[in-house]
C-alpha cells in the first residue's frame, strides 16, 4: 500500500510544480498571481489569434496555437510577465456577403469595433489589478489595426498613471524570420503567404498533428478561390518551425524590453 501511495505522489507532484512555475495566467490561482506581482511581475501579454480556414492541410486553430505557445515563451524570456488567455474571435473579413476567409466553412469573424472593445476591456481589467505594462501580440494580420488603435488610446489616457499599453508589431512583422525562411525553401512562392511554408512549419512545431501532411502540395495565388491557400507549404517541418517561432519570440521580447527601458 505504501509503495502504491509513493507512486501516486511522484506522479502528481511534477504537474503541481509545473503549474505553479507556469507563465500562463490561466494555469495559476489568484494567490499565485498576486505573489508573482508582489515579486516584480508587472507585465501582461494579451495574445490574439484567429479562427480561420487554412486550406486543406492546416487545421483552423493555427493562429491560436502559435500565439498560445509564443506568448508563454515571451513571458518566460522577459521573466517579469504573464501570458493571458488567447483571444480567438477576431476580425476575419466581412460576414455577409462573405469575403476572404469567410468564404470557407469554419471561419469566425467579428467587427473591428467589437474586437477593439474586448481588447480595451481586457486591458482595463489588468490595469485595475495593478499591471503596469500591457502588451498586445497578434498572430493574425487582421488584428493589428485595432490593437494599435487601442494601445495608443489607452497609453494616452494612462500616461500620468505609470501604465503603458504596447502594440508589439515587431512580432507580426518578423522580417528576420521571413528572410531566414526564404533560404530554407526552393519554392518561388512567398514563404509567409497564407497557409504556406512558414504557417505549416510553425503549426508543426506548436501543435503537432494539426497539419495534414498527406494534403500538402504546391499551391499558388490562383488556387485560393478553391483551396483557401496563397502559399506553398512544401518542405515545411517542425525543426524549421521551432526556429521561426524563436525569431518571433525574440523580436517581441526585444521590443517589449526596449519600451520598458528608462527614457
Amino acid at each position: 500500500m505504501k509503495r502504491f501511495l509513493l507512486i501516486v505522489l511522484f506522479a502528481v507532484v511534477p504537474f503541481s510544480v509545473h503549474a505553479q512555475d507556469s507563465f500562463y495566467l490561466e494555469e495559476l490561482t489568484w494567490p499565485e498571481v498576486k505573489e508573482r506581482m508582489s515579486h516584480g511581475t508587472d507585465t501582461i501579454i494579451i495574445p490574439t489569434g484567429g479562427t480561420e480556414q487554412n486550406g486543406p492541410h492546416i487545421a483552423i486553430g493555427k493562429h491560436n496555437w502559435i500565439v498560445q505557445y509564443t506568448s508563454g515563451e515571451i513571458a518566460r524570456e522577459l521573466g517579469n510577465a504573464l501570458a493571458a488567455p488567447v483571444l480567438a474571435y477576431v476580425p476575419e473579413g466581412p460576414i455577409s456577403p462573405p469575403q476572404g476567409h469567410m468564404l470557407f466553412p469554419g471561419t469566425l469573424s467579428v467587427t473591428e469595433e467589437h474586437f477593439a472593445a474586448i481588447l480595451e476591456d481586457a486591458a482595463r481589467s489588468f490595469k485595475q489589478e495593478g499591471f503596469k505594462h500591457i502588451c498586445f501580440i497578434g498572430d493574425h494580420g487582421g488584428n493589428q489595426k485595432a490593437q494599435s488603435w487601442v494601445a495608443e488610446k489607452l497609453s494616452d489616457e494612462w500616461k500620468n498613471e505609470g501604465v503603458t499599453v504596447l502594440q508589439v508589431d515587431h512580432y507580426y512583422k518578423d522580417e528576420e524570420g521571413a528572410e531566414w525562411a526564404k533560404s530554407k525553401t526552393l519554392s518561388p512562392a512567398d514563404p509567409a503567404a497564407h497557409a504556406g511554408f512558414m504557417d505549416a512549419a510553425e503549426v508543426m512545431a506548436a501543435h503537432a498533428g494539426s497539419v495534414r501532411k498527406d494534403k500538402i502540395q504546391a499551391y499558388d495565388k490562383k488556387d485560393f478561390p478553391t483551396t483557401g491557400v496563397l502559399g506553398d507549404p512544401s518542405g515545411a517541418n517542425a525543426e524549421i518551425g521551432k526556429k521561426l517561432l524563436a525569431f518571433k519570440v525574440r523580436a517581441a521580447a526585444e521590443q517589449i524590453r526596449k519600451s520598458q527601458a528608462p527614457q
